[in-house]
């Protein structure tokens, strides 16, 4: 079977990279992630914000009914992709996933009070589906700056909480392209979304995981790039480095292990948007082959870009970074792995 994007989800995918390119490039980036120590920098940039709510980033996967483009995983996995390329900061995963959470489980009332502004960027969201209400959520990207949290209060159950209903304590990161919290209740419990079921958490789980996976082979993809079209102008002994026999092999393996890792993460979108029955099979080969692909890759990146490469003031520390903290979160590669083990031979 042939499978690839189609003609419009590419041109989808270039429209991200595009707007990245000109107006949030890694000089943007290097700001955001050297605001970090600033108390007051939520590290949501207003321009890209308001570009993600403008161009329909935000409303991939709301229904048309709710003012979304009613799409489904695939393309929110091009998104995805684009921004893990760019290393973008910015809540645009736990907003889809908390407007996810909505479709799938909130009330029509729910739904209607906050998808729309879900889609357009009025407001942000965030979403924590490890911990419980009696310890809180740790390591929530960007519960500060949202305005409206799902959370997973057990494995069968979300609630829906404002966030004047909730304590916001920041958590430092290694990664500086994003920004991390701890959240607890305060003096309201929120509001529960009647749908939610051992299944729909689940499958919320699944998405958060897929979407992941799309930003690593986004990391791995942009960091090869950037490895290879160094390593073609740099010279040693009057040649370019990368026609060195071990190297170029490496990369050649290399460029083998991010192609791998794209398909499975592509397939796996796929079979979330058609429910099909590999579903978990595929979501488990996805975030496992990306987690170990992006990481093998940024690591390869600070290795073949030399001295450079380990300088603060070089790029390749925000590519390394983003990717062992998301190789690390969503199920790690030896817990999908795993998973996988059980799933096939119990």
């Amino acid at each position: 079977m042939y499978f690839a994007l189609t003609e419009e989800q590419r041109e989808f995918g270039a429209a991200v990279r595009d707007f990245l390119a000109g107006k949030f490039d890694l000089d943007a980036v290097r700001a955001v992630v050297e605001d970090g120590e600033n108390p007051d920098s939520d590290g949501n940039p207003a321009t890209l914000w308001r570009a993600m709510g403008e161009q329909g980033w935000l409303a991939v996967l709301v229904p048309e009914e709710h003012e979304g483009l009613g799409l489904g995983m695939v393309d929110a996995q091009v998104i995805a992709r684009e921004l893990g390329a760019g290393v973008a900061p910015g809540p645009w995963r736990g907003t889809v996933l908390a407007a996810e959470a909505l479709r799938l489980a909130g009330t029509g009332s729910q739904q209607r009070q906050w998808l729309p502004r879900l889609a357009a960027g009025s407001v942000a969201g965030a979403v924590a589906l490890r911990g419980s209400s009696a310890d809180g959520w740790p390591a929530v990207e960007y519960a500060a700056p949202a305005d409206v949290l799902v959370v997973a209060d057990g494995p069968a159950e979300l609630r829906l909480l404002r966030r004047d209903e909730v304590a916001v304590t920041g958590q430092a990161s290694f990664d500086g392209t994003t920004r991390l919290a701890s959240v607890t209740l305060a003096e309201s419990a929120g509001e529960p979304l009647p749908g939610a079921t051992a299944e729909v958490v689940a499958e919320l789980a699944a998405r958060n995981a897929v979407l992941i996976a799309a930003d690593l082979v986004g990391i791995a993809r942009e960091a090869l790039t950037r490895t290879v079209d160094y390593d073609r102008e740099r010279k040693q002994f009057g040649v370019p480095v990368g026609s060195f026999q071990a190297i170029k092999h490496d990369l050649a393996d290399l460029h083998v292990a991010v192609t791998m890792a794209e398909h499975a993460v592509l397939y796996a979108a796929h079979a979330l948007d058609t429910a099909a029955p590999d579903s978990a099979l595929a979501v488990s080969v996805a975030k496992a082959k990306a987690s170990d692909t992006a990481s093998l890759v940024t690591g390869a990146m600070i290795q073949y870009h030399g001295g450079i490469g380990f300088t603060w003031e070089h790029e390749a520390h925000f590519f390394y970074k983003r990717a062992k903290r998301l190789a690390g979160i969503a199920g790690t590669a030896d817990e999908h792995r795993a998973r996988l083990a059980e799933l096939t031979i119990g």
